[in-house]
């Protein structure tokens, strides 16, 4: 029986994302967290739950599986826990609006203290100081897929001065359909010696792990904010800390290394520096378009079309 003659098999974690998608028609819809035996011996796409060890994709040993639909973007280390050969598509596109609201929120909350005016309130003091706008900074975005594009975009009322960096120098179309260039990371002590912020947003492979290393951080002005909203190991982190403990730079972090960041670790106490419990995927914006990205898969399914955002594990 091909697919347009029966319902398509969908396994999703209980909760919204299960609530979002039940009853509709031409799916076998399946609340499974992946935490015990698989419920059946085959799923035509199986979506693991967003927060929780990659340990439980051994789960899916011993199950069909067709498509392995990650709910993240990174998809390191997930090859090490399915059988060889197995599909698996990670959510490009899903985090995207969430992801760089974050990280334009990190941006101005650094820039204008936001941390600082907010613990003197709890204090009930009132204390004022003037602080750097964001307006007027060079904006260097490391990273330039679809979050750093959303990024670029959101900047677009600021008033800074945006460049790009990514693996391979090129000229690319941006959110706004404009041509602009995109600098290789040959350039990336340049660059940075010209930013006033840097966001990294780049996908870690082993070209990006410590991409931001003791000499990269070096590269940068003095008052430099760094902006991670990628994955921890982009950044090395000791010498991140001893940069920090300097004062020369600052930082706003949603993702460290290790993570989570044991509360007796040093990037707590560092001057300058904002750290958030790897947020930027975490908002309500999520839920629509993960649903839509599970139906838009049960779509190529069903019309025999190869499957989007697939990767290599």
């Amino acid at each position: 029986m091909n697919t347009n003659e029966r319902n398509i098999a969908v396994s999703v974690p209980s909760g919204e994302l299960y609530d979002a998608l039940v009853g509709l028609p031409g799916i076998d819809l399946v609340a499974w967290d992946c935490d015990g035996p698989a419920p059946r011996g085959a799923f035509d796409i199986v979506v693991p739950p967003y927060r929780s060890s990659l340990r439980r994709l051994e789960r899916l040993a011993g199950c069909e599986v067709g498509l392995v639909q990650l709910q993240m973007n990174g998809y390191e280390g997930v090859g090490d826990y399915l059988q060889p050969g197995q599909l698996v598509a990670n959510a490009s596109g899903v985090h995207d609006t969430s992801t760089a609201e974050l990280a334009v929120a990190l941006m101005l909350a650094s820039q204008r203290g936001l941390p600082d005016f907010i613990r003197t309130a709890d204090e009930q003091r009132w204390q004022y100081a003037s602080m750097p706008s964001l307006a007027d900074r060079r904006v260097l975005i490391v990273g330039y897929g679809g979050i750093g594009k959303a990024i670029e975009a959101r900047l677009a009322g600021f008033e800074v001065e945006i460049s790009r960096l990514a693996r391979s120098s090129r000229v690319e179309q941006n959110l706004a359909g404009e041509q602009v260039h995109v600098h290789g990371f040959d350039e990336l002590h340049e660059r940075l010696a010209q930013a006033d912020v840097v966001v990294l947003i780049t996908p870690l492979t082993e070209l990006t792990r410590h991409l931001i290393d003791a000499a990269a951080l070096a590269a940068l002005p003095d008052n430099a904010l760094v902006v991670n909203v990628a994955r921890g190991p982009v950044i090395d982190t000791d010498a991140l800390v001893a940069e920090l403990s300097t004062g020369r730079i600052r930082a706003a972090l949603d993702v460290t290394d290790p993570e989570p960041l044991p509360a007796d670790h040093p990037l707590w106490r560092t001057p300058g520096t904002i750290v958030v419990p790897h947020v930027g995927g975490g908002a309500s914006s999520m839920l629509p378009r993960m649903r839509a990205l599970v139906l838009r898969q049960v779509e190529h399914l069903r019309a025999g079309e190869a499957f989007e955002n697939l990767v290599t594990v």
